[in-house]
C-alpha cells in the first residue's frame, strides 16, 4: 500500500513522502495514529501544498535546533563516583544523570536526547552526543573522576 507520511517516521521516511508500506503496518498502525494518509490521487495534490508549508517549518525547528547547539557545544561536566578495586565503578553515570546535571546549568535536555548507548561504567573522559535535530547534533564532554 502506498501511503503519504504526515510526519517523520523512525526507519521508514520524513514528512510529505510518498512510501509503500505492508497493508496491515498502515491499516493498523500509521493510519489510525494520524501518521499517515493513503496516497490517493487528491492526497498527492494537497501535498504539493502541505510541503511548502512543511519546508518552512523545517527551516525553523532548523534555526532553533543550530542556536540550542551552540549554547551546549563546550559543555564539560564532571562526575566524581566513588571507585572500587581495579578502578571499578559503583554503579554508572547514565543519561538521567547528565540531564539532571545540564538541568543545574539552566540547560533543558530530554534524558531521550542524550545519545548514551549503554552508561558509562569506567573512569575517564567521554564524548556524548546530544540529539537536538536530525541534522544538528553537539557533543558535551563528561568526565568521570573518582571521588
Amino acid at each position: 500500500m502506498e501511503i503519504i507520511l504526515r510526519e517523520d517516521v523512525q526507519h521508514l521516511g520524513r514528512a510529505g513522502e510518498i512510501v509503500k508500506v505492508k497493508d496491515g503496518y498502515a491499516r493498523n498502525y500509521l493510519l489510525p495514529k494520524g501518521l499517515a494518509y493513503p496516497a490517493t490521487e487528491a492526497n498527492k495534490k494537497r501535498i504539493t501544498y502541505e510541503a511548502e508549508r512543511l519546508a518552512k517549518r523545517r527551516v525553523v525547528e532548523k534555526e532553533a535546533a543550530v542556536a540550542e547547539a551552540q549554547r551546549l557545544t563546550g559543555i564539560e561536566l564532571t562526575f566524581s563516583v566513588k571507585v572500587g578495586e581495579e578502578d571499578k565503578l559503583y554503579g554508572s553515570v547514565t543519561a538521567g544523570d547528565i540531564q539532571r546535571r545540564l538541568a543545574e546549568q539552566e540547560l533543558r535536555v530530554d534524558k531521550r536526547q542524550i545519545d548514551l548507548p549503554e552508561p558509562i561504567r569506567a573512569l575517564g573522559d567521554f564524548r556524548v552526543g546530544i540529539k537536538v535535530h536530525a541534522d544538528v547534533r553537539p557533543e558535551i564532554v563528561v568526565h568521570v573522576v573518582k571521588e
